[in-house]
């Protein structure tokens, strides 16, 4: 635990920090903002990318969805823990240097920048938070050696990550208007609804599975805090496939003489 807790406390920021550095050499001409917001979306991809691979290693080697145990379904969440941590905070960066281009004048770290920070990142703050406080201690104390497979399956839902931090890079790089552009589109669409919001039930249906009994009847034989924590995951993820949707939308649903406007 406390082993993997300071290598993820060293690597997240550190690779955070040599990716600024590498894009200082490869683009001097980029402002301290555009390195910034490009290396925050590298280190989230790369950590979308391990979460994703511990969970299906977790979920292909857990036969039995309730008992069968693997180690990673414990040891990725103390990776999670100090990800989570430094994501609050590179977000903060990256507001406030937005902020400074909208010629908002607020001093780093001061209480009116982080006031304001909290205001417009109040989901995706929630929602990390939820995840340090809230899950954390139900995946590593409260579920006992229960459910390795149920921890995997929410590790999977990190798939569709690398996708829409690709498509913010591409819009970073004023490529909104390429093929992969609009075929990257396509994978957080598809990626999202399958691992954000099918996941869900798929195991409600792989519990019912196990034990033998129809999916309707899950919910009641699973413990209270499964089914809140499984709703207070979704809610978030139901508003932001909604928003995806709409993205998608205006994308898609442009007509070539739109474009040439």
């Amino acid at each position: 635990m406390w082993r993997t807790l300071a290598l993820a406390s060293a690597f997240f920021p550190g690779l955070f920090v040599l990716c600024i550095r590498l894009l200082r050499w490869a683009a001097p001409g980029w402002s301290r903002k555009d390195r910034i917001l490009l290396s925050g979306r590298l280190v989230s991809m790369v950590q979308a990318m391990m979460a994703t691979v511990s969970g299906i290693t977790v979920v292909l080697n857990c036969k039995h969805v309730v008992y069968d145990r693997h180690w990673l379904a414990v040891e990725y969440i103390w990776v999670l823990v100090p990800y989570m941590t430094y994501d609050i905070y590179i977000m903060y960066l990256c507001h406030w240097h937005k902020s400074q281009d909208r010629g908002v004048v607020e001093k780093k770290h001061s209480l009116a920048s982080v006031r304001s920070f909290l205001l417009q990142e109040r989901l995706m703050v929630t929602h990390h938070l939820f995840i340090l406080i809230v899950l954390t201690p139900i995946t590593q104390h409260f579920r006992g050696e229960l459910g390795d497979f149920f921890v995997g399956c929410i590790f999977i839902a990190e798939l569709s990550t690398p996708f829409v931090s690709l498509g913010k890079i591409l819009i970073q790089l004023k490529m909104q208007d390429t093929l992969l552009h609009k075929v990257n589109g396509i994978l957080i669409l598809v990626t999202f609804f399958l691992c954000r919001i099918l996941l869900f039930p798929f195991m409600y249906v792989a519990y019912g599975r196990q034990v033998g009994i129809p999916i309707y009847m899950v919910p009641f034989r699973i413990p209270l805090h499964c089914n809140i924590a499984n709703a207070s995951l979704i809610a978030p993820q139901l508003y932001w496939f909604r928003l995806i949707c709409r993205k998608a939308v205006r994308l898609y649903g442009r007509s070539p003489a739109d474009k040439g406007r």
